[in-house]
């Protein structure tokens, strides 16, 4: 069997065989015994030292290791023509885009706001609600005209999940804006990791913010596949790192607001011992037996209980 099919050429085999059955042979005689010049077999050894398959002493290494290095090193090869390849896809993803929106399409695209970007996610949503994946700094995010389209997104089928900071829960509203779209279907789940705006959508696109300082600069769509795919890991890890809202721990006013109804009789009470109205003590309430899924306060403070918060 020839090894020419793991890259060596015809004389560097002869050489290579003749080595392995002639271990101590000096050039001039494998020269003499191949009916090769000297200069030749000397080229040769030099070439199969390159490989790995001789040592300086023109000693050949055994031909388990010599198969190993050359099979090693075709797959190198093989893995290099195989990443050329792939870019024929990165070809075709681009002009399919500018056939969809007869626009000229860049792998990486600079967009000047976040309304170019709203509206480049939404085109790309509407036409295959598949996935989509968002790191926030904060829950809120969506204008509010942006929100009825993204609810009918989630009742066609798309499958959401949202990460945001942990910080952004000193505001109480973060958690009930997150809660409501939970419930609705756009998963959320809160990291203490550092955070900034990703988007990826389907798999295939993703948009980043553009100057970590802030959004004034727009955001970056990217679609070169090997970035994407590198960027929609990074979220999956942290998305497996991170918490889910149900095992959030209290918020500090809603650990004062929940000890604040076991010590007094009436809201009035209680809410003069928070320094806050009656009626803001009763919303922070009503948030928190929603948290609790409680009916009752009674059914809140069971649940409470059962959680180790009280």
């Amino acid at each position: 069997m020839s090894l020419a099919g793991l890259g060596l050429t015809a004389a560097q085999e002869r050489v290579y065989r003749y080595l392995l059955r002639n271990p101590r042979t000096d050039p001039a005689t494998a020269a003499a015994d191949l009916g090769l010049e000297p200069a030749e077999v000397r080229r040769m050894a030099a070439e199969l030292s390159a490989l790995g398959l001789l040592d300086d002493a023109l000693t050949p290494v055994a031909p388990a290791a010599a198969v190993e290095l050359l099979v090693r090193r075709r797959l190198e090869q093989a893995q290099r023509q195989f990443t050329e390849l792939t870019r024929a896809w990165d070809v075709l993803t681009e002009l399919s885009e500018e056939h969809r929106s007869g626009r000229t399409v860049q792998m990486v695209e600079h967009l000047p706001d976040g309304a170019t970007v709203t509206r480049r996610m939404r085109a790309l949503l509407a036409a295959e609600p598949g996935e989509l994946v968002h790191l926030k700094i904060r829950a809120r995010g969506r204008r509010s005209e942006d929100l009825q389209p993204f609810a009918r997104l989630l009742a066609r089928g798309l499958r959401s999940r949202t990460l945001f900071s942990a910080d952004a829960l000193t505001d109480p509203e973060e958690l009930a804006h997150a809660e409501y779209w939970h419930r609705l279907g756009d998963r959320h789940r809160v990291t203490t990791e550092p955070s900034r705006h990703l988007a990826v959508v389907n798999r295939s696109v993703a948009f980043v913010q553009a100057d970590p300082s802030g959004p004034g600069p727009g955001a970056f769509q990217i679609r070169q596949p090997g970035l994407v795919a590198t960027l929609a890991d990074v979220f999956d890890g942290m998305w497996e790192r991170a918490r889910d809202l149900d095992d959030l721990p209290l918020t500090p006013i809603e650990e004062q607001v929940l000890h604040a109804l076991t010590r007094h009789d009436t809201d009035e009470a209680a809410a003069r011992s928070l320094n806050v109205s009656v009626r803001k003590f009763r919303a922070h309430v009503a948030d928190l037996m929603g948290r609790l899924g409680a009916a009752t306060r009674f059914q809140a403070a069971l649940r409470a209980k059962e959680r180790g918060w009280l």
